[in-house]
């Protein structure tokens, strides 16, 4: 059953910006496996763009909205095997949707030039059972 979905949109440039002036900013809010592979891209303020579009989704689709405490390096956008996004959670994210009972999470991230776009959807088990 489907607990939330949320989607985001953003400026490339506005993300770009942040990561040369604010000092942190890229620690703050990606998480080494996402720095790791933005840093190896080509268009690195893109795909940077596109995972934090899929944060803001994430929380959107999760109910909570920026105030919700969950930091945004605790939601990492990773390759799987085959190259497609999926979220990696950790700590306080991680306990939410432990406690949500969310058992599974899909996310798609499209971007041109200019513009990155995320859609997330978190799935809970039908029962409401929680696991762990």
């Amino acid at each position: 059953m489907i607990f939330g979905i949320g989607t985001d949109i953003i400026e490339v440039k506005r993300v770009g910006r942040r990561l040369l002036e604010a000092d942190g900013f890229k620690q703050a809010t990606f998480g080494p496996r996402e720095i790791a592979y933005c840093e190896s891209q080509r268009h690195k303020a893109q795909n940077y763009a596109a995972r934090f579009a899929a944060k803001e989704a994430f929380l959107k689709a999760a109910g909570v909205g920026l105030q919700g405490g969950l930091p945004f390096a605790q939601i990492e956008v990773v390759p799987d095997e085959r190259g497609r996004p999926t979220l990696a959670l950790s700590g306080a994210a991680q306990r939410f949707c432990v406690e949500n009972a969310i058992t599974r999470m899909h996310v798609s991230l499209t971007h041109i030039a200019d513009l990155c776009n995320a859609v997330v959807v978190l799935e809970k088990d039908a029962n409401g059972v929680r696991h762990g």
